[in-house]
């Protein structure tokens, strides 16, 4: 019997801005490409020239990237001091290209994306909530795990930024995307927008 394979050597790191903007540009259109809908509905075109624009960590966001080989350990290991402010400590250029990247990013169904809400001195403050945007893996490195540790890696960053729970929305059809997010503790609830016939929503409490 044949001995199989060893483990792909993955690791998962933050995006950096400006130095990872190309990269996270091209897998986000990948993103969009890879739907059966386009996405004019969530003013996508806006949201890629703008950049890292709501996932910036200034506003509460974060974007991971994914890299199979890649010399950078996970980020949820390396501290802003290990890898550099934005634009220094590029280790992007001693990296194979990323192959996948997940996002999130404040989220409030009336107001503004904020990453500090201020309610009044009376009133306690409201739940913080994240959304979880832009799980993306290219077609040849599905399978490896990757989308659990971007996963597992988006959801520790919440955690850290003090929100209190994340919210998707998903297509129905993406079966593999769903049963990856349930097995994450993920429960199905209500829409909390106004999305495309087909959408479900769920939420994680963090």
């Amino acid at each position: 019997m044949a001995t199989p394979p060893p483990p792909p050597d993955l690791s998962i790191r933050p995006a950096t801005f400006p130095s990872d903007l190309k990269q996270v540009t091209v897998l986000f259109r990948a993103y969009a490409a890879s739907l059966p809908i386009p996405l004019d509905f969530q003013n996508f075109e806006h949201e890629v020239a703008s950049l890292p624009g709501k996932y910036g960590e200034d506003r509460g966001g974060a974007v991971f990237l994914a890299f199979v080989g890649a010399s950078g350990i996970s980020g949820s290991q390396q501290s802003e001091g290990e890898r550099g402010g934005e634009g220094e400590g590029d280790v992007s250029t001693q990296e194979a290209e990323p192959i996948g990247c997940i996002a999130i990013r404040y989220f409030s169904a009336s107001t503004p994306p904020s990453p500090s809400p201020s309610p009044s001195p009376s009133q306690p403050p409201p739940p913080r909530t994240c959304e979880l945007k832009r799980l993306y893996l290219s077609p040849s490195s599905r399978g490896l795990g990757a989308g659990k540790q971007l996963l597992d890696a988006a959801i520790q960053k919440a955690r850290s930024l003090g929100y209190a729970e994340m919210l998707l929305d998903t297509l129905g059809s993406m079966v593999a995307a769903r049963r990856l997010y349930e097995k994450a503790g993920f429960e199905e609830i209500e829409s909390y927008y106004e999305s495309v016939e087909g959408a479900v929503f769920y939420r994680l409490r963090l």
